[in-house]
């Protein structure tokens, strides 16, 4: 079975790009198509990788121009998936969010699509412009853009022969947004690399990109209200505004080592969780240091916190409800061991096995499906 492997771009390294490494170890021979990479911006690993990319990279002076320009030619995108040539591949395998569904391939060609979300910023615009307080000029050209990419991105939803969702909130969004049915299999978490930790702690922890859309205000402003020691592990554009509400028991540590993140994660008294993802991959990692949540109950949320059992969510996604939840936690309720059992259903070797039985499965249907 020759398969290939796309992905949206490799210009920043994030949760869709840890998906891929997963893939790339699954698949360690298949080439990885993508629009743009730039290797500045990834691990050095990446480049011993076969990685083909698209006429965006030749572009002058893009990936010298950075993250805001390449995203500034959003509507170049499309154009640069159709042009790839897949005639070569039994199977296709895209991880997406964007564009990389957007491939050609031929009938005898299996094209599934790992979905990490619809198209967020085209189905969701108006939250992501105020999200990203995009100036009046740019508010007023993009709507037209956004019409156009919806009906694209609906049209080459249509094409892929598998949907798999994230979440159980993605599976819905993919039917709400491409009204086809989707396959849930959960996102790798490598709990294997992440021991029982010593907690629980007198404090709570945040561990993220300080972003708008992450809602760490609520965490922070909750637990300056109460008096509660709260840790924040990660840096972002936010970080000045965060810590101009931050009480006296509130710090930042900005980045710190993958170690350093893993001892927090073992000794906090609870993980706060206060934003919506689409799944959320650190609040399993707390899981598997054996220490509970504490979750905006939303998103992938509803997927991974169970209610006493591994945490507990708060509702709705208010300061006063953060506050009132925390007011009242008690983490003596929670059993380490159990956090940690719960956490390695969604470990590395969960979602490769799943996902190589998945491929195997969908090839063998679709050969008896297509006649060449």
């Amino acid at each position: 079975m020759r398969l290939a492997l796309v992905h949206d771009y490799l210009n920043q390294y994030g949760g869709a790009e840890r998906v891929l490494e997963v893939l790339h170890d699954l698949y360690p021979q298949s080439p990885i198509y993508t629009s743009i990479y730039d290797p500045s911006s990834m691990p050095d690993s990446y480049r011993t990788w076969d990685i083909r990319t698209s006429f965006m990279q030749r572009i002058p002076f893009a990936l010298r121009l950075g993250l805001r320009f390449q995203q500034s030619l959003l509507l170049l995108y499309p154009a640069a998936f159709e042009s790839f040539d897949f005639s070569d591949y039994d199977v296709v395998l895209s991880v997406s969010s964007a564009w990389a569904k957007g491939v050609k391939t031929r009938p005898g060609t299996l094209n599934i699509c790992y979905c990490l979300a619809p198209m967020r910023f085209a189905w969701n615009y108006q939250s992501y412009a105020d999200r990203e307080q995009l100036p009046g000029p740019i508010r007023k050209a993009l709507p037209a853009a956004m019409a156009y990419l919806r009906r694209w991105d609906y049209a080459n939803s249509q094409k892929v022969n598998r949907l798999i969702g994230i979440s159980s909130t993605v599976v819905k969004r993919i039917g709400d947004c491409y009204q086809r049915s989707a396959d849930l299999i959960f996102p790798p978490v490598e709990t294997e690399a992440i021991s029982l930790g010593s907690g629980p702690g007198d404090g709570y922890l945040v561990l993220s990109r300080l972003v708008p859309y992450k809602r760490i205000d609520l965490a922070v402003a909750a637990c300056s209200r109460l008096g509660l020691p709260l840790t924040v592990i990660g840096d972002g554009r936010e970080r000045a505004p965060l810590e101009a509400i931050a009480g006296p028991t509130v710090r930042f540590l900005g980045r710190v080592s993958d170690a350093e993140a893993r001892e927090a994660l073992g000794r906090c008294r609870a993980f706060l969780f206060p934003g919506e993802e689409d799944f959320g991959i650190t609040p399993v990692e707390a899981m598997a240091a054996g220490r509970p949540v504490v979750a905006y109950a939303s998103g992938g949320a509803l997927d991974t916190v169970r209610e006493g059992e591994t945490g507990q969510l708060f509702h709705p996604q208010t300061v006063d409800a953060l506050a009132a939840q925390l007011a009242v936690f008690d983490p003596g309720q929670f059993d380490s061991s159990k956090l940690r059992a719960h956490a390695e259903r969604f470990s590395r070797e969960h979602f490769q096995e799943a996902i190589a039985a998945y491929v195997d499965t969908a090839w063998q249907a679709h050969q008896g499906q297509v006649t060449v």
